[in-house]
């Protein structure tokens, strides 16, 4: 059973009301997700305010906006950003993606998302673990539309999902204009299952470089490549 916090080097995220736990490769992305000089950044689907907690360590003068749709995990979101060093820095949405887009936001320079994946897959009985992880409350075509009108020219698309809706979710982008700019696979252990991709879009035509991080080495230790993406965060590190 998860704990009810995971607690960082300069951060606490409680999580004992929200479906989704902080996991490893949502720490990955957040630590990954390039945030060199961004005014402002976008977490979709917040959770327990986590990426956009670790975004803020990284970018101190972004603002940060975060949107979660179901309540309790807004409640929590919003309690952790308000315990945090940058509760000034980032504002939490309670809402869709929807409602948010009609409050007209000023465009982004990063859009950082692990988005709900499971599109066709049985339910389980819990409807908030549904509503977190079925894309019925977030599908891929809304988060792109909504890259379509609000990622600046420049900005960056960093999206984290399994191998399979990864791919899924770069048709979509790459049929409304997007170009993949590179791919972050992630592994148990090297030559490993890839079990995760973080995929980075932008409106800039590139070719996209693939890199393989492998959190544990066979031993069960973390990887030297793992420990230096998450020595600012991680209190064992």
């Amino acid at each position: 059973m998860a704990n009810d916090y995971f607690r960082f080097k300069q951060f606490l995220i409680k999580q004992d009301q929200c479906a989704m736990k902080v996991c490893t490769d949502s720490c990955v992305l957040g630590a990954w997700a390039d945030v060199t000089g961004a005014k402002r950044i976008l977490d979709i689907g917040a959770g327990t305010g986590l990426l956009s907690l670790m975004v803020a360590q990284r970018a101190p003068e972004a603002q940060i906006e975060a949107v979660e749709l179901e309540a309790a995990a807004a409640r929590q979101a919003q309690e952790n950003i308000s315990g945090s060093p940058w509760a000034d820095q980032v504002r939490l949405f309670p809402m869709g993606l929807q409602e948010f887009e009609a409050t007209q936001p000023v465009p982004f320079d990063v859009i950082i998302s692990n988005p709900p994946f499971f599109q066709a897959s049985l339910k389980s009985s819990d409807a908030v673990k549904n509503q977190a992880k079925h894309t019925e409350t977030l599908s891929f075509s809304e988060i792109i539309f909504f890259g379509q009108r609000y990622l600046k020219p420049t900005g960056q698309m960093h999206i984290l999902l399994p191998p399979h809706e990864a791919r899924v979710f770069e048709r979509e982008a790459h049929q409304s204009g997007f170009f993949t700019n590179s791919i972050l696979w992630l592994e148990g252990t090297p030559n490993g299952k890839l079990l995760r991709a973080i995929h980075t879009y932008s409106c800039q035509p590139s070719a996209p470089a693939e890199q393989v991080l492998a959190v544990r080495e066979k031993d069960h230790s973390y990887t030297a490549a793992f420990r230096e993406l998450l020595k600012d965060y991680y209190l064992i590190f």
